[in-house]
């Protein structure tokens, strides 16, 4: 079996391992199709928050309590880079990141293209998924807020890590979408996989984004396979992150049918992308034309969220055992 999961940072990764380790020991194969829109350059070196969150994730790298960034990390040179007053003091780098950032820049500046530096970097941390970045072309993801009385245009992280969504966001822009194209294997996969899957990422500025991508939104309506998405949002809140500020900026409630039927119906909906949807227990939904089931969605464990991908492999119509 091949399937293809759509993810972001943290709630992607940590789906991803769950998806692993329910079809480990098999011949089954795994592409992550991953956000790329988070991209930043700090300090003269490029950062890909959420190619490295699952880079690390499941190669067994990540520091688990924040859930992002080295496990053992220490930070030295953010020390140095305070001290000499160096901008942005708000967008920590920790020492053993940094030599992640150092090579994916060195490559950048070579020529390769950001795909082939994921794979290099891959060979060290053996994540046992095909990590994909939604495009080599760049794409950031840039917010317009409100602030002191007018209105601006910031760089997502800027307004996710320093002003932490406080910021009321007006709208999102992801700027250079509209020209980027996939990246390579991207498209293949969707149209050979067996099952597509939605992570819970953030709807707005993870998934939303890499559906931003001329050509991806596409694939996946006419796919073959299942696609099936799993809720982001428990009882009316995030599970993680704050993506109830980034709904709330485009205009939609924070609620797992809101969400669903943003993503709408491959069958019944114009750019509809779901063939089902699953939600948390307990959760009412009703997305007009999309089958929708409730299970556990609290990935409190690699087994629970193993078990949230067998449902929604089963969902997809395709045979885990």
């Amino acid at each position: 079996m091949k399937v293809v999961v759509v993810v972001g940072g943290v709630g992607g990764a940590r789906f991803l391992v769950g998806l692993k380790s329910l079809l480990a020991g098999s011949e089954h194969e795994i592409t992550a199709v991953v956000n790329t829109g988070d991209d930043v350059w700090m300090h003269g070196l490029r950062i890909t928050p959420d190619l490295d969150t699952c880079m690390y994730t499941l190669g067994g790298g990540i520091d688990a309590e924040r859930g992002w960034g080295r496990a053992g990390e220490s930070w030295v040179v953010k020390e140095e880079l305070a001290a000499y007053g160096a901008d942005p003091e708000w967008f920590g780098l920790g020492d053993r990141d940094i030599a992640t950032h150092l090579v994916r820049t060195r490559m950048l500046n070579a020529g390769y293209p950001l795909s082939a530096v994921v794979e290099a970097l891959c060979h060290r941390w053996q994540p046992g998924v095909r990590l994909l970045p939604m495009s080599d072309d760049r794409v950031e993801t840039h917010v317009v807020v409100e602030d002191d009385g007018g209105r601006r245009a910031i760089h997502f992280q800027e307004w996710w890590v320093k002003h932490r969504a406080k910021l009321p966001a007006l709208s999102f822009a992801s700027v250079g979408a509209e020209k980027a194209r996939p990246a390579p294997g991207v498209l293949d996969a969707i149209a050979e996989a067996d099952a597509v899957v939605l992570a819970p990422s953030n709807p707005v500025v993870s998934v939303g984004t890499v559906l931003a991508v001329p050509g991806i939104r596409d694939a996946l309506r006419k796919t073959s396979a299942g696609v099936v998405g799993l809720s982001p949002i428990i009882g009316g809140k995030p599970l993680r992150g704050m993506a109830d500020a980034c709904l709330s900026a485009i205009g939609v409630e924070t609620s797992a049918e809101a969400v669903g039927r943003l993503y709408g119906s491959r069958r019944m909906s114009e750019g509809g992308v779901l063939d089902a949807w699953l939600v948390h227990s307990g959760d009412r939904c009703d997305v007009p034309g999309v089958a929708v089931r409730a299970v556990p969605l609290l990935m409190s464990s690699p087994e629970a969220t193993a078990e949230m991908a067998r449902a929604a492999l089963d969902l997809a119509g395709a045979d885990v055992d």
